[in-house]
């Protein structure tokens, strides 16, 4: 691959005066993304060369496809260390961290880079008269907040959209026939780290707790990444009351004329803030009358799947929804007719009187920590990839539910020295087991320490990539684990 080099006159900014005709574009990873945003470029008319540096089959097979579609590939660990020649513009798949090679070559060559969310905003049809967006972001809670979201604005008989970091990638959604009416965003760090010009409707920032530290470099600069969520937001800024590093967040954002800061809160709801009274979701904030009266949205028993930390997501989307226009009648609606997401506190069997839970989608402290309040005595399964994290506030807050600890992952050895410090007398059990029995070894471990009206919870605080293709795939074979384990106790 040829040496970067600055483009002659410095670079361009496409989508401002200069066509998409013949640009230069290296699109940097051929994961999902990646490849919605070379297809849609190339269908423009831009000069697109991907690259990524894997190199296996899977890989060489979506690099065929791609060149069918007149984009040109290049793979391996030659192809990532600069922007080809010429180039004008690097679109940067979410995986790809600040220090890559490429990225920083750009960065020193001038050439923009934008990620995937960045190119979609810019391409969107209508420009300001575009389908707006209600955005997501937060350590825990946005996939459900965004189901949650959608299903409300479906629910008020709006074609909504999820898109983002959830389904289909946001490039693709922009441009489709017919438009949809409202966006539901997902943006995680690593998008909004690589995004500039979004201007959402309204935003929330659900929590920030440690998380892909290894990516960011560091709390501050994670939490810097998450704030861009709230910049430019049109109509409201959604915040937990209880988050004061989400608050600041909107306390600083550079936003538009009239826009309001809306706060959610388990509480009883002040003038301007969404919140429970009575097992019922109120609205203070966008009703005719918020100084004096509340309008009622819906019941804590339309939220599923339940938990406390689920009630407060469905007042963050009911809090975005009503900024979009929507009719609270709708939010109750929408509410009973969202349908969870695999592996959230789903309880999969009930055996000799022990339950057994998958919130495999709790990759971190944060989420673990609140999946473990939803029960009274639990033996917890956790351990995987750890991103940097450590565990001693989710261990210490934890400690008097915990009955006993299982496990696993290649930084199981973290947890373990977190639970010797915080909750000494707690049994700990480390599987090394890292095959395709693994999970069978930890449930069978787990039963062993459990007594009836336990819950073997699989909350494993860390990402699953060190043995699972992802956190899914984890929860589906603990899944297996424990159906094996039924089998066996009923034949």
């Amino acid at each position: 691959m040829s040496v970067g080099t600055a483009p002659a006159g410095g670079p361009r900014v496409p989508g401002e005066g200069v066509p998409w005709e013949g640009l230069p574009v290296c699109v940097a990873g051929v994961g999902v993304s990646g490849r919605a945003a070379a297809r849609v470029l190339a269908g423009l008319g831009a000069a697109v060369t991907a690259v990524d540096v894997r190199d296996d089959d899977a890989t060489r097979a979506e690099a065929a496809r791609l060149e069918g579609d007149r984009v040109t590939v290049q793979l391996g660990a030659g192809a990532a260390g600069s922007p080809p020649a010429g180039t004008e513009l690097v679109v940067t798949s979410p995986g790809w961290r600040p220090t890559s090679p490429l990225l920083l070559e750009a960065e020193r060559l001038g050439v923009p880079v934008w990620g995937e969310v960045e190119l979609a905003w810019r391409l969107r049809p209508g420009g300001p008269d575009a389908a707006p967006w209600l955005a997501v972001t937060g350590t825990n809670g946005k996939t459900t907040t965004v189901g949650m979201l959608a299903a409300i604005l479906r629910a008020a008989g709006l074609r909504a959209s999820e898109a983002g970091n959830i389904g289909t990638p946001l490039v693709e959604v922009v441009r489709a026939d017919p438009a949809p009416d409202v966006l539901a965003v997902e943006l995680s760090s690593f998008q909004l780290h690589w995004s500039s010009s979004l201007r959402a409707l309204a935003a929330v920032c659900l929590n920030v707790a440690p998380d892909h530290l290894d990516w960011h470099g560091g709390l501050d600069a994670y939490a810097a990444d998450k704030a861009k969520v709230y910049a430019g937001v049109v109509r409201a800024c959604v915040y937990p009351v209880d988050q004061a590093r989400c608050e600041a967040m909107v306390r600083e954002a550079d936003v538009a004329e009239g826009a309001v800061a809306v706060g959610v809160t388990l509480g009883a709801p002040a003038a301007g803030q969404l919140g429970v009274v009575e097992g019922l979701l109120l609205d203070r904030a966008f009703g005719e009358d918020r100084h004096r009266s509340a309008v009622e949205l819906a019941g804590v028993e339309d939220v599923r799947p339940a938990g406390t930390h689920n009630v407060g997501n469905a007042l963050a989307a009911a809090a975005l929804a009503r900024a979009a226009g929507v009719p609270a009648e709708a939010v109750s609606a929408g509410l009973r007719a969202y349908v969870p997401g695999g592996h959230r506190i789903s309880q999969v069997a009930v055996v000799r009187g022990v339950a057994y839970v998958d919130d495999s989608k709790a990759t971190n402290g944060h989420a673990a920590a609140a999946s473990l309040t939803a029960y009274p005595s639990v033996v917890w399964v956790a351990g995987g990839l750890a991103k940097g994290a450590t565990f001693d506030d989710v261990v210490r807050q934890a400690a008097p539910r915990l009955r006993a600890a299982v496990l696993l992952g290649s930084d199981r050895a973290l947890l373990a020295e977190a639970l010797a410090r915080h909750a000494p007398d707690v049994p700990v059990v480390e599987v090394a087991v890292t095959d395709t029995g693994a999970m069978d070894e930890v449930v069978h471990r787990a039963a062993a320490l459990a007594r009836p009206g336990d819950t073997v919870l699989l909350a494993p605080a860390c990402a699953s990539m060190d043995m699972f293709a992802d956190y899914a795939a984890r929860g589906e074979a603990f899944a297996a684990a424990v159906r094996r384990l039924d089998a066996a106790g009923t034949a």
